[in-house]
């Protein structure tokens, strides 16, 4: 064997000098904040929102052509191009950004920052719902992969938007994983469930489950029943220990697993419309849900000492999401 060389033997001490160190992790306070200018992400679906992605909807929605109605699914569409839009009406452009210029203003009261989309994806109609795109998670950003045609590209200027204000992306969702926000959730700092459905398959699972191992949090996983699309639309935590939801549409199994948790339940009434467990937690204990929440379900949730603003939000819900869908959250305090 040769004799070490004194340069080789320099630089030998030098890397030994100035070692790299895995340690501290790079979720931690000193790390986010030293490398990425601040703690990045959410540990909860509760915890005090700090920043938020949203896009106020606009030119993108004159895709829908009322020539292209679809009758026998009451719907107006083009299974080519793949845009489509529910209900019996068109989109009203004004009324939808008088009421999104509403939601953002409900939230800049409640002290939150609203990050706007740098741009959208030309025709991609669907760009409101901004919490399918991205999933914050302990110091950064998970960029989902949209299931069908209409909203593949959203991803685009999503990840464009985050890298333009500095938050980490930990993982882009990629191969053949398909993965939404509105199917994510935390129910504990240390338990998430995804929703199986037709916009998220095992893969886009498997993948979320990567990132979030790292971090020492369970992932479940719930099959949502028939062609529902997200969680969100069933289940959504409203505090750091209440749920709302629908328990018609959650399987059994899952119920259970709630009340292992200790996670305190209210469940809608039938007249409430659709989008009402759609709501927001700005906080813990405090929500944004529509106006069109029914007094039943308004008692409850007074009745468990969840404080409420109602938002006027009916005609976003045209286009198929909700309070929930519209914001992205990006920072909350951790619980």
């Amino acid at each position: 064997m040769g004799i070490i060389s004194e340069a080789e033997y320099r630089y030998n001490m030098l890397i030994k000098t100035f070692a790299s160190r895995p340690e501290p992790a790079f979720e931690t306070e000193s790390e986010q904040v030293e490398v990425w200018g601040q703690n990045w992400g959410c540990n909860s679906d509760v915890g005090n929102l700090r920043k938020v992605l949203m896009h106020r909807p606009g030119d993108e929605l004159k895709v829908v052509d009322p020539a292209k109605k679809l009758p026998d699914i009451g719907a107006y569409g083009d299974p080519e191009t793949g845009w489509y839009w529910r209900g019996d009406s068109i989109p009203d452009l004004d009324s939808m950004q008088a009421q999104h210029d509403g939601l953002v203003e409900a939230l800049r009261e409640e002290q939150v920052e609203v990050v706007f989309l740098d741009a959208c994806a030309p025709g991609k109609m669907k760009s409101i719902y901004t919490r399918d795109s991205v999933i914050a998670v302990n110091g950064g950003a998970i960029v989902t992969r949209m299931g069908p045609p209409v909203r593949r590209g959203e991803e685009l200027p999503v990840t464009r938007t985050l890298a333009k204000i500095g938050m980490p992306i930990l993982r882009t969702i990629h191969g053949t994983g398909i993965l939404e926000g509105g199917s994510f959730a935390f129910i504990t700092p240390k338990v998430a469930v995804v929703g199986i459905s037709s916009r998220v398959n095992e893969e886009g699972a498997r993948q979320l489950e990567e990132v979030l191992k790292v971090q020492g949090i369970e992932l479940l996983r719930v099959h949502l029943t028939g062609y529902r699309l997200h969680i969100d639309g069933n289940f959504v935590m409203i505090d750091v220990d209440t749920a709302i939801i629908n328990p018609t549409q959650l399987p059994f199994t899952f119920l259970e697993k709630l009340k292992e948790l200790k996670i305190r339940t209210i469940e809608v009434c039938p007249d409430d419309p659709i989008w009402t467990i759609n709501c927001l937690a700005v906080r813990p204990g405090r929500i944004l849900i529509a106006d069109q929440v029914s007094n039943r379900t308004l008692d409850k949730l007074n009745d468990a000492g969840i404080s409420i603003r109602l938002v006027p939000y009916d005609k976003v819900y045209l286009g198929g999401g909700g309070i929930h869908c519209s914001t992205g959250p990006l920072v909350r305090d951790p619980i």
